[in-house]
C-alpha cells in the first residue's frame, strides 16, 4: 500500500509506536486518565497547539488554526480510557497496572490523532480550525456526554465531528462505515426478585420462591425480540449475571435473586418496547409466585447514527488512500456500542472503522479480551486518514 501522504508520515512512525506502547503500558480506566491526558497535553503544547485540559473532567482539546483564512471548523475525536481486564499478551509493553489493560485499542486511537496533530501542526495548509478531541471514559463511563455537557461544542465550535475505531478482524488497509445507524444503543438492566425465602427441603410450600419467578422471567424475556419486535428490527437481550443464594446452602430457597444483563437496539421505539415489556414480565412472574420485582433500566448510550453528507466525505477520503475496493461504504451495522453517538447527536459527523488486521490463519484477537493488542502497523494509515479528512473538509478558503 503506497500513497505520497503515507511516505510523508513514515518518518513519524517509530516515535508514534513508542508513544502508543507507553500509553499501553500505563492504562487508566474511566475518568482516571490523568497520566494519559497529561501526556496528550504535553505532546500538543510541544507542537504549538492551543490546549484546554479538564473538559468533561479528564478530557483534552487541542485547537489548531490553518494558515489560510476560513470560518469552518471540524472536530476529530479519539478515546483514551482502558478496561478492567488482566492482560495476558506477555508483550514487552504489556500493562504495568494490575487488572487494567488497553484491550480496545484506545491507546492506538489516541496515538493516531496525536500523529495527525503533529503532521498538521508542521503543515497547516488548510482553511479554518481543527479541534483535536481526546475523550475520557468511553467504556461505559459516559465521557462523550460529559464533554458535551461541559460545553464542548460551544467552547470549540465544530461544523462536523468525526470518530475512528480500529476494526479487529478487518484486514489492514481496509475501512468500513455506513450512513445511518451503524452501532447500537447500549442499555444495562438489573432485575431484583424478592420473596420470603425458606427451607427448600422440608418446607418449600411455606416459601415464596424467587428461583421459579426468575426462571420463568429469563425464558419469557427471550420471547420479547421474537414476539414483540418487528422481524426486520434488530435487537439483542442478554443475561450476563444471575446471583442468589449460597453455594454452601443448596437446601435454602434464596429470599433475593439479582439478574443483570444488556440490551442492544437501533431505534428508540424498539428500545422503549423492550424496557416496557421487561418491567411487565418481571412484575407478572414475580406476582405469580407471591414475590415482588424491582427493575432498574439504565440507558448508557444512544445508537451511533452517521450523517449522510459526512459519511460520504469520510468514504471518499478513505478511498483516496486505499482505493474504492478497500472501503465498504455500506457495511452491516453492529450491536457493539460507542458513546461517540452523543457527539453525533450534537453535531453532524461520521464514525469509521480502520482494519486492525487478521493473522495468516484468518483468526484475530477480539477487543475486550486479555490477548488483544492494537496493531502498530496501521498507525500511519490512521494518521493519513485524519490528515486527508481535514484537507477535504477545510479545503475552501
Amino acid at each position: 500500500m503506497t500513497h505520497p501522504l503515507l511516505d510523508e508520515i513514515a518518518p513519524l512512525h517509530d516515535d508514534l509506536i513508542r508513544i502508543r506502547r507507553d500509553i499501553h503500558a500505563h492504562p487508566e480506566t474511566s475518568f482516571e486518565e490523568k497520566r494519559t491526558a497529561a501526556l496528550v497535553a504535553e505532546q500538543l503544547r510541544g507542537l504549538g497547539i492551543e490546549v484546554t485540559e479538564g473538559v468533561g473532567r479528564t478530557g483534552v482539546v487541542g485547537t489548531l488554526k490553518g494558515k489560510r483564512p476560513g470560518n469552518r471548523a471540524v472536530g476529530l475525536r479519539a478515546d483514551m480510557d482502558a478496561l478492567n481486564i488482566v492482560e495476558q499478551t506477555g508483550l514487552p509493553h504489556a500493562s504495568t497496572i494490575p487488572g487494567k489493560m488497553h484491550a480496545c485499542g484506545h491507546d492506538g486511537h489516541t496515538t493516531m490523532l496525536l500523529g495527525a496533530a503533529r503532521y498538521l501542526a508542521e503543515k497547516p495548509d488548510f482553511a479554518g480550525q481543527v479541534h483535536f478531541i481526546f475523550q475520557p471514559a468511553e467504556e461505559g463511563g459516559g465521557g462523550a456526554a460529559r464533554m458535551v455537557e461541559d460545553g464542548l461544542f460551544e467552547r470549540f465550535p465544530c461544523d462536523a465531528v468525526y470518530g475512528m475505531h480500529n476494526g479487529a478482524g478487518t484486514p489492514v488497509g481496509q475501512f468500513r462505515l455506513r450512513p445511518g445507524p451503524m452501532m447500537a444503543a447500549v442499555d444495562f438492566f438489573t432485575v431484583v426478585f424478592r420473596g420470603t425465602g425458606g427451607h427448600g427441603g422440608s418446607t418449600p410450600h411455606l416459601a415464596t420462591d424467587t428461583t421459579i419467578a426468575q426462571a420463568h422471567f429469563v425464558l419469557a424475556l427471550q420471547n420479547v425480540v421474537g414476539r414483540n419486535i418487528a422481524a426486520l428490527e434488530p435487537a439483542v437481550i442478554s443475561i450476563g449475571s444471575i446471583q442468589g443464594g449460597s453455594p454452601n446452602s443448596p437446601n435454602v430457597i434464596p429470599a433475593e435473586i439479582v439478574i443483570r444483563g444488556t440490551v442492544r437496539t437501533f431505534s428508540e421505539e424498539v428500545r422503549a418496547t423492550i424496557a416496557r415489556r421487561m418491567r411487565e414480565l418481571a412484575e407478572a412472574h414475580a406476582a405469580a409466585q407471591g414475590c415482588t420485582a424491582e427493575v432498574i433500566y439504565e440507558k448508557l448510550c444512544q445508537a451511533v447514527v452517521n450523517h449522510p453528507e459526512q459519511t460520504a466525505i469520510a468514504t471518499r477520503v478513505a478511498a483516496s488512500l486505499v482505493g474504492d475496493d478497500r472501503v465498504d461504504g455500506n457495511a452491516p451495522p453492529i450491536t457493539g456500542g460507542e458513546d461517540f453517538s452523543d457527539m453525533l447527536l450534537a453535531r453532524p459527523g461520521a464514525f469509521i472503522f480502520i482494519g486492525n488486521g487478521v493473522k495468516p490463519d484468518g483468526t484475530h484477537h477480539p477487543v475486550h479480551t486479555p490477548h488483544y493488542d492494537f496493531n502498530d502497523e496501521i498507525i500511519p494509515l490512521g494518521v493519513a486518514y485524519w490528515v486527508s479528512l481535514v484537507r477535504e473538509e477545510l479545503a475552501a478558503a
